[in-house]
């Protein structure tokens, strides 16, 4: 290379190596403003997960029961709000249209439950507030609805709750739809004596159950009936509401003996004879059900019609309405009855047996006569007492005809549990 090409690409050299410079030192410049700049962007966003942290979430953790959405739920105080790592400050309980359901905060602000049953087929809103312990605020909501009547079934029981009652009244519960899981449902369904009798029950039919020792009820006992019967499923998509406890008192042993030959009546308390009474069973054409039966119900005076049992003149069994029978005592759902008698002779008594298929006491119209063989009867009588019909010509009693399910024996009873 020649002195001037090289002093010509020294000169290139340097005037690109100048430019470098140039460029570099205003790079530098502006690296330096940059710098500055980038360094108050890292300080924004420290500030800015300083303040996301200074605002963390709160601890609490609230759940509402039932779940939201939920569909047949229970009307039975089931809803709930329970909170972990803090406590409650706020719950609103409403229905859709807003009317306020009360309910209370438990003493440790940890749980809330409504005070009063809810209603069936009903939508619910539930809001809740809790606080954890930096005082920071949760928040939850959820909305379900009700079990439906055509979703749901109820149990009807007899006796009642705080009742006295003789020493052959059964627990019998009448469902209001049919139960298919009967075994399901019974479990859900305990009954129990002070005596310490063993209770079983039997189902009649898919809709009713009752319940009864091997013999009678120990007179002088307690017994109780527990329905814990809320969310069974007793048929499919039908489940239970109850949720109850109902105890009852039996009194003194009073069992009476009706003998349909000799047309007496024996009374018999702890198995003494307390008083004999003569009666007048079925005539022959309208004999009485023989058997055991208990006492459902009494009225002092009451309408008996035989045409709502089959007695008709067109069919020649004789047709009847007595508008005030006094002193009636319910032995059958079928219509049979121990009651009054004031239209027969007083010589018909013990004498001969001329009623439809009833047992007659000698009576005055109006029931207002206590020195009455009927009045006596029915004074010293009390529903869950038992009279047993012999020697009537009849057949024995069904069963599932009243409350007289005595007329099974134990194995036969026991053979209709489903547990």
């Amino acid at each position: 290379m020649t002195d001037s090409k090289r002093r010509k690409s020294l000169a290139a050299a340097s005037a690109l190596l100048g430019g470098v410079l140039v460029l570099t030192a205003c790079s530098g410049g502006d690296d330096k403003s940059s710098s500055g700049s980038g360094s108050t962007g890292g300080e924004s966003s420290q500030s800015k997960v300083d303040e996301a942290a200074a605002k963390k979430s709160s601890e609490a953790q609230i759940t509402i029961t039932p779940k939201d959405g939920s569909n047949n739920a229970s009307i039975n105080n089931s809803a709930t709000v329970v909170v972990s790592k803090g406590t409650l400050t706020d719950v609103a309980m409403t229905t859709s249209d807003g009317k306020a359901v009360p309910g209370t905060i438990a003493a440790d602000k940890t749980s809330w439950k409504p005070t009063t049953q809810l209603d069936r087929s009903t939508t619910y809103k539930v809001a809740a507030t809790a606080k954890d312990s930096a005082g920071r605020a949760a928040h939850e909501n959820a909305s379900f609805t009700t079990v439906a009547p055509a979703n749901s079934f109820i149990g009807n029981f007899t006796p009642e709750n705080g009742s006295t009652v003789g020493v052959g009244m059964p627990v019998s519960i009448n469902f209001d739809k049919a139960i298919t899981n009967k075994a399901a449902v019974q479990k859900g369904i305990t009954v129990t004596s002070s005596s310490g009798q063993e209770v079983v029950g039997h189902w009649f039919s898919a809709n009713r159950i009752d319940f009864r020792p091997e013999a009678y009820w120990k007179e002088n006992s307690t017994v109780t009936l527990k329905l814990a019967l809320d969310g069974v499923q007793g048929a499919s998509g039908v489940y239970g509401v109850q949720q109850k406890t109902v105890t009852f008192h039996i009194g003194r042993n009073q069992v009476s003996y009706v003998d349909a030959k000799t047309k007496q009546m024996k009374v018999e308390q702890d198995g003494k004879v307390v008083k004999t009474i003569p009666i007048s069973a079925g005539s022959p054409e309208h004999t009485t059900y023989n058997g055991q039966m208990v006492m459902s119900e009494k009225f002092t005076q009451t309408r008996m019609n035989g045409a709502t049992v089959g007695f008709t003149d067109d069919d020649g069994k004789g047709e009847y309405d007595i508008k005030d029978v006094p002193h009636a005592i319910r032995l059958t759902s079928s219509g049979t009855f121990i009651h009054g008698n004031y239209w027969g002779s007083s010589s018909v008594f013990g004498s001969v047996n001329t009623s439809h298929g009833c047992v007659g006491l000698q009576d005055v119209k109006g029931a207002g006569n206590a020195n009455m063989p009927a009045a006596w009867f029915y004074n010293h009588s009390i529903v869950g007492d038992v009279v047993v019909i012999s020697h009537t010509g009849d057949k024995t009693v069904a069963p599932d005809n009243g409350l007289n399910g005595w007329n099974m024996d134990w194995a036969q009873w026991k053979a209709g549990s489903a547990v």
